[in-house]
C-alpha cells in the first residue's frame, strides 16, 4: 500500500473546510510515506493536496493531458510528471500507479473519476479501496442517490459498489493502511466472433 490517487476539484470551493481537508490529507499521506497520484494541476484543491505532500517531504506523481498543461497550471515542483495524449490514457495511468482512491470535494470531473472506480469495483475489475471524504456533508446527496439506486434495485445484491465513507479526512490514511493489497486484475481476453 504505497500510493493513493486523490480526485478533487481544480477549484477551491466556497467552504474553507474543503482546503483544510486537502491540506490535512496531504500532510497525513506524507507523514505515513504514502505517495500521491493526482491530476497534475496546481490550482485549487488539487494543487493544495500536492503542494502539502511536497512541503512535508512526500512523493507526488502528477498525470496531466497535454491539453491541460496551461489551463490547470501544471505544478512544477512535483516528484514526477507524466504528460498524456488524452483523458483515457491519463485515467488508466492513474489507476495503474495507485493502490487506492480518495474523492475529496470537487466538480464533474471528480464525480466522473469516482464513479468510474466504483463501477470497476462493482464489476470486479479491481479490489483497491475507494474512499469518499464527506467533508461538511459535501457528498450527502450523492450517497443518498446511491441509496435510491439500491432501493430501486439498480444496484442489486451481489453487484454492490464497495467504498468507505469518512466524515473526517484524518481517517483516510489509517483506514487505507489497514487494507490488504489488492489482486491484480486479469488482462482482458480478446474473443473473436
Amino acid at each position: 500500500m504505497k500510493r493513493l490517487c486523490v480526485y478533487c476539484g481544480s477549484g477551491s470551493g466556497l467552504d474553507p473546510r474543503f482546503l483544510d481537508a486537502a491540506r490535512t490529507l496531504g500532510r497525513t499521506m506524507a507523514e505515513a510515506r504514502i505517495g500521491l497520484v493526482y491530476g497534475g494541476g496546481g490550482n485549487g484543491m488539487m494543487g493544495t493536496v500536492a503542494q502539502t505532500v511536497i512541503d512535508h517531504g512526500g512523493h507526488v506523481t502528477g498525470i496531466i493531458p497535454a491539453s491541460l498543461l496551461e489551463i490547470e497550471n501544471a505544478l512544477e515542483t512535483i516528484s514526477e510528471r507524466y504528460v498524456t495524449n488524452g483523458f483515457h490514457e491519463r485515467k488508466m495511468l492513474m489507476f495503474n500507479l495507485s493502490d487506492g482512491f480518495v474523492a475529496l470535494p470537487g466538480g464533474v470531473g471528480t464525480l466522473e473519476e469516482l464513479v468510474e472506480q466504483l463501477t470497476w469495483t462493482q464489476l470486479g475489475h479491481h479490489e483497491k479501496p475507494v474512499f469518499i471524504v464527506n467533508t461538511a456533508g459535501y457528498w450527502d446527496l450523492l450517497l443518498a442517490m446511491f441509496d435510491r439506486m439500491r432501493d430501486q434495485l439498480f444496484i442489486r445484491p451481489g453487484l454492490d459498489t464497495r467504498y468507505f465513507v469518512v466524515d473526517k479526512v484524518e481517517d483516510v490514511v489509517p483506514l487505507f493502511l489497514k487494507q490488504r493489497p489488492s489482486k491484480k486484475a486479469p488482462p482482458p481476453t480478446l474473443i473473436r466472433a
